[in-house]
């Protein structure tokens, strides 16, 4: 795709030309992608030196027109190709050129894109000979750009920072998980702008999809179907379940960089293979890059609704174990907030906006997701632009619970299970999680939820979930949940009647993804006869042995829980659910010497081995922006580690940028996977 600006001038007689990169590049922000070539953005002025053969530059005497096109087919109807001369000043509104020097040989001129200009590739032409290229990006520093955030520490958080946390583990115990999102990293932009190039909008009418890439909403509604390769040659080939042949298991990506460098290099080949959190991440990086600030969030308990009625059906059988349906809760989920305007809808929806390139259900016969105003969801507005009613549902749906009795009958049980819990994403500025439940909903049970239900056409959550009053069941835990260890959870029963009771518990454990699906069995207990006096508690345990869990969880670390009380006086079940997450040894990273630009580093990073096992094939893996090159650093032990003894190596690194860097490191072994850490290093010119 070319993007063209034409100067035509009978008067100046040029001969050579500087693009001042380095300058125009620090100035507008984008010089981490380099200063060998010009890279600008929109609704903000970057000059160039002109050098006359002859003659000299008047003021009020000399002209240039100039002509601005985008695309392969520009045009005035998409607003693709526009005409402007020379004014005596910058107008940043709207495409302008102006002379900034004194009268001479040497002309300094200014050039202004208009703040809604299509972003992408432009060539600018002066006279009849000499051809410029640049990129031109969006603008978040620049009040008439769509994108404009006013603060710079967020600006530095959202549109800057090449790492971050994303979070994952369970709603009772999140886990920050590292990501190179290395937006700035060499040859990303590149490819990202590709990606646009790909998309079937533009194979079908390039000419339209450019004149769209003016506006964000455009923007992020095509990055949520490219980052998915489900309708077009898009980047990620998403899979659930069964082995990872043929591709990469999600759980060993680190960043964004080597995945939409694979894509790249493989002919736009989907790469193989992905789950919520990297089409999240990778979409992060692509809006970055592109210049839209964005954040990953993640949504614990997250609902999925296929037939939009708001509502999760969930069945169990007689032990209280999960019946498989396609509506299901997912123990997290994750999704993407880009920051923009909203024109077209009601005033006060402007900011973040929650688009999700997972591929789960299509949206107007499109596997993609959004953008919808993270405020509209709040307010239970279903009827807004794009896709409201499954964004709401997957922090908002209603669960009912029944349970499939063997002679095929079904009966509602009692269980208090919310939807929609700790949405978290990266604080700014530093590692620590950030709750913003509180922008996607009102509290559970207040005014304001009801109304919003209202409003969303949907019935009263407090109506289907009331508790039973007469006995109470829940799940503890406690806070010594590693993998390797045995260790207990508990049932607590509550009889709040007055008279005696007698019960039947199930109480059961199972390996779970974080996407719901359950797999074998990690300890049972069924209780025949619990006997409760009035006001009375009993805490019934039950023992995970890693001799049994240990073969079983996957490399989520999840154990699903699950207790079944069943009242023998009134014939009520009432359930329990609770997921758990099972920690990670601990890697530590020791940096050794003093971090400097363009200086060898080493870190010293070790890891001790909590299981019974012996570990083998054990490998350290490294990745960092502007650390390790744009690529991935790995070491493999030379010999297995025993139990209780440690795993070390030592890396070697290259920083080539000053400031705060994250290093990010991931250990494998046949029987510790995809174990996390990172260490935030700050690099010295």
């Amino acid at each position: 795709m070319d993007h063209v600006v034409t100067i035509l001038s009978d008067s100046l007689d040029i001969d050579r030309w500087n693009l001042e990169c380095e300058f125009n590049n620090t100035d507008h922000r984008t010089n981490l992608n380099g200063i060998d070539r010009l890279i600008v953005r929109r609704g903000q002025p970057f000059s160039i030196s002109l050098y006359l053969r002859s003659g000299s530059y008047q003021p009020g005497v000399s002209s240039l027109d100039c002509v601005a096109e985008t695309g392969p087919q520009p045009s005035e109807q998409y607003g693709t190709r526009a005409s402007f001369g020379l004014s005596a000043s910058i107008d940043t509104s709207r495409w302008s050129a102006a002379v900034a020097s004194p009268p001479g040989d040497m002309v300094a001129l200014l050039i202004c894109s208009a703040p809604d200009a299509p972003i992408g590739r432009y060539t600018l032409t002066l006279g009849h000979s000499a051809r410029i290229e640049f990129i031109l990006l969006f603008n978040p520093w620049c009040p008439g750009d769509a994108v404009y955030m006013d603060n710079e520490q967020n600006l530095a958080e959202y549109v800057l920072a090449q790492d971050g946390i994303i979070f994952r583990g369970a709603y009772k115990h999140p886990i920050p998980t590292p990501w190179n999102f290395g937006q700035f990293e060499s040859g990303i932009l590149d490819v990202c702008l590709k990606i646009l190039d790909m998309n079937p909008k533009y194979l079908r009418n390039p000419g339209k999809d450019c004149s769209g890439r003016r506006n964000p909403i455009y923007v992020s509604r095509v990055l949520s179907a490219m980052v998915n390769c489900n309708d077009d040659k898009g980047v990620l080939w998403g899979k659930w379940s069964g082995g990872y042949e043929g591709g990469v298991n999600p759980m060993l990506w680190r960043g964004s960089v080597e995945i939409l460098r694979n894509w790249d290099t493989q002919a736009c080949q989907p790469v193989r293979y992905g789950q919520c959190w990297v089409f999240a991440a990778v979409a992060c990086s692509i809006s970055r890059a592109l210049g839209i600030p964005c954040r990953v969030v993640t949504n614990y308990l997250s609902a999925h609704d296929t037939n939009s009625n708001l509502v999760i059906e969930r069945y169990v059988n007689e032990n209280g174990e999960p019946i498989q349906s396609k509506e299901m809760i997912w123990n997290y989920h994750c999704w993407v907030e880009n920051w923009m305007t909203r024109p077209d809808l009601k005033p006060d929806f402007n900011g973040w906006q929650a688009f999700d390139p997972t591929p789960q259900e299509k949206s107007e016969g499109v596997f993609c997701c959004g953008p919808i105003p993270v405020r509209a969801i709040k307010e239970g507005e279903l009827t807004f632009k794009y896709d409201a009613p499954f964004v709401f549902a997957e922090v908002n749906a209603d669960v009912i619970t029944f349970m499939k009795k063997k002679d095929g009958s079904t009966s509602k049980v009692s269980s208090n299970t919310f939807v929609g819990q700790k949405i978290s994403t990266k604080s700014v500025g530093s590692d620590a999680r950030e709750d913003i439940t509180h922008l996607y909903k009102y509290p559970e049970g207040s005014a304001e939820e009801r109304e919003a239900f209202k409003k969303a056409n949907h019935q009263n959550k407090l109506l289907q979930q009331q508790q039973n009053q007469g006995l109470h069941l829940n799940i503890k835990v406690t806070s010594d949940m590693r993998k390797g260890c045995d260790f207990d959870v508990f049932a607590v029963v509550t009889n709040n009647t007055q008279s005696e009771k007698k019960c039947r518990l199930l109480f059961g454990s199972c390996a779970l993804s974080y996407n719901g699906f359950m797999g074998g069995n990690c300890g049972f207990k069924d209780l025949l006869n619990v006997e409760l006096s009035p006001g009375g508690e009993r805490k019934v345990p039950l023992r995970l042995n890693y001799s049994k869990y240990g073969g079983q969880v996957t490399e989520d670390n999840l154990i699903r829980l699950a207790a079944l009380l069943l009242d023998y006086t009134t014939g009520d079940t009432t359930l329990a659910v609770r997921n758990i997450v099972l920690d990670n040894p601990e890697i530590k990273v020791r940096i050794l010497g003093e971090p400097k630009e363009n200086r060898k580093l080493a870190a010293e990073i070790t890891l001790h081995n909590p299981l019974p096992d012996t570990l083998e094939n054990c490998c350290f893996s490294v990745e960092g922006a502007n650390l390790t090159g744009g690529g991935i650093i790995t070491e493999r032990l030379g010999s297995p580690v025993g139990p209780g003894e440690d795993a070390k190596v030592k890396i070697y690194f290259t920083p080539t940028h000053s400031g705060l860097r994250k290093l990010v490191v991931d250990f494998d072994s046949n029987k510790l996977c995809h174990v996390k850490g990172y260490r935030n290093v700050i690099i010295g010119k």
